[in-house]
């Protein structure tokens, strides 16, 4: 990398004047958190439910001396600070203290994810010259198939139980690693590869320094100290399920409670067993818990304090309606893997009527104020900042900004080209009484509906799919059209048989101009999401080809 693009990437990692090495952090070092938490001893670190629900815990001492001797097995596999290390597994305690003993050795995680196709698998395990992979029993044969053949693999394998052979029959045979003092906070930690639309994925690098400046700052703002509990019901393979619910509490002091799955019938169940306080959700979640009609049990009344909410579209009719059936806060937020997961969020603190406000009353859910760690701003398309109210791309600059795209100069270059990271997110800000921006996200630029050369934003068209009668979800899709270059479908799922798509066209025409409005509704059985609730609009165009010649008039 040139050292010029290089400073642009180190003006991007600097918020409030204050260069990314200067930044300060209770610990310098994972290892170093390890080492201060072994203080606490028997106190439970993780509880964990498995796929058939069955309960175990392990305390901090026990969590920390396997994170030692994992460090220690990896040690002996040849792994040093710097390598990398692919995970092929699931939400399990085992795949935690992988992570974590990576960590504790400066080493960095190449966390895989398995619902993806062999040929992406294959992409990332190649792309990222991970020196070994970590791999569950349950995925041994396509591990062995996907490897790349000009890269042979040392493969170790998680055992479902602790029978011969198994990871933990490995600790036991392994001594503990001391954990070292030195500072690691340059040390890569996570690749994460990126879901992207079109092309191969990118692999965000993101070093111990991203992963502190995340963890310290979310845990401020939500109070979360060794008082409290978090829930984990996103996959660990994703920041938001890595950051927000595991490093975050572990610096914080306080335990989690991590689930193999989502189950929308033990969701509210295990919040009130297991004295929960706060759980991080997408909104796929949200909708699940409400159309599961979900019996919260007096959730609140007995401890839990808010939901946080993001990595997805969050609608205002869907955040309305599940405040008014819970009464329970959501917690909206924003952020991307580049920026290791959360950049800003609404306050936990708002009146009923201030929570109204940037919750419904703006026509989007806002995504909050910025986090201490970063600044963020709205940009023009020359880098420029805008005002308020403009609309623009989201850009951010902090601690909590990547390293970079590894090995992908072209992708660097056009992300960093005016030294803040630029998110690809359309949105603007408002002011509150106190000065405070308060963002609003309004869709993503690259997958901007452009009729007749005007910008649509999807979601501000979701906003009205959502709240037609009859619609149980539904997204807005650009698709090729031969008059306007491109044209509003919809993609919906109806809530029953007896849904006519013309009263839908109809109702969105009511309002929404026509030039916004969909002119071919289609029904479907589920929406294309990512495995953390991103809609995936480019991959349905297709469905709408038959309509490419068609003039819509009103």
């Amino acid at each position: 990398m040139s050292p010029y693009l290089r400073n642009k990437i180190i003006a991007a990692q600097t918020a409030y004047g204050i260069l990314p090495d200067n930044v300060q952090f209770p610990f310098q070092s994972i290892a170093q958190a390890a080492l201060h938490n072994k203080e606490f001893g028997n106190k439970v670190w993780m509880i964990y439910y498995d796929e058939k629900n069955n309960r175990s815990e392990i305390t901090y001492h026990d969590f920390i001396n396997s994170v030692q001797k994992c460090a220690g097995l990896l040690h002996a596999a040849g792994i040093r600070k710097g390598d990398r290390i692919a995970v092929m597994a699931y939400n399990h305690p085992d795949t935690i203290i992988t992570y974590f003993g990576a960590w504790v050795l400066g080493a960095c995680i190449v966390p895989l994810n398995m619902t993806e196709d062999t040929d992406r698998l294959g992409y990332v395990l190649e792309n990222s010259e991970a020196k070994l992979i970590v791999c569950r029993e349950d995925y041994s044969e396509l591990c062995t198939s996907i490897i790349p053949q000009s890269q042979p693999r040392v493969i170790t394998v998680y055992n479902n139980t602790e029978t011969s052979g198994g990871f933990h029959e490995l600790l036991r045979k392994t001594e503990l690693f001391e954990l070292p003092t030195e500072n690691m906070l340059a040390e890569e930690a996570l690749i994460v590869y990126t879901s992207g639309t079109t092309g191969n994925p990118k692999g965000v690098v993101l070093v111990q320094r991203n992963l502190f400046a995340d963890a310290v700052y979310i845990a401020q703002w939500h109070g979360i100290n060794e008082h409290q509990r978090m829930m984990c019901v996103l996959p660990v393979h994703h920041v938001n399920g890595c950051i927000v619910t595991h490093v975050t509490p572990f610096v914080a002091g306080a335990s989690v409670v991590l689930n193999r799955k989502f189950q929308t019938e033990y969701f509210f169940k295990r919040i009130i067993e297991e004295n929960v306080h706060i759980v991080s959700v997408v909104p796929t979640l949200l909708a699940f818990l409400l159309d599961g009609n979900a019996n919260e049990l007096n959730a609140k009344e007995n401890g839990f304090r808010h939901i946080i909410c993001g990595a997805g579209p969050l609608t205002v009719d869907l955040a309305k309606n599940f405040v008014e059936r819970y009464s329970i806060p959501i917690i909206h937020g924003y952020g991307l893997s580049e920026t290791t997961c959360y950049s800003c969020f609404i306050p936990t603190d708002l009146s009923s009527a201030e929570y109204k406000r940037w919750m419904v009353d703006e026509g989007f859910p806002s995504i909050g104020i910025p986090l201490e760690c970063n600044e963020m701003a709205i940009h023009d398309t020359e880098g420029k900042t805008l005002h308020e109210g403009e609309r623009g791309e989201i850009v951010i600059r902090g601690s909590n900004v990547m390293k970079e795209y590894y090995n992908n100069e072209s992708a660097n270059e056009t992300t960093f080209a005016f030294e803040w990271f630029r998110s690809g997110d359309e949105g603007f800000y408002k002011n509150d009484e106190k000065g405070r921006p308060y963002f609003f996200i309004t869709g993503r630029i690259k997958e901007l509906i452009i009729r007749g050369g005007v910008n649509l934003a999807p979601l501000e068209i979701d906003e009205v799919i959502n709240s037609a009668p009859g619609v149980k979800a539904g997204i807005s899709v650009g698709f090729e059209n031969d008059f306007y270059g491109e044209e509003v479908g919809a993609l919906i799922i109806p809530e029953h048989d007896s849904v006519h798509k013309e009263n839908i066209i109809s109702y969105c025409r009511e309002h929404l101009p026509f030039h916004k409005s969909p002119k071919v509704v289609l029904f479907t059985d589920a929406l294309p999401v990512t495995s953390t609730g991103k809609y995936q609009r480019n991959k349905v165009k297709h469905l709408f080809a038959e309509w490419k010649a068609a003039q819509f008039r009103k």
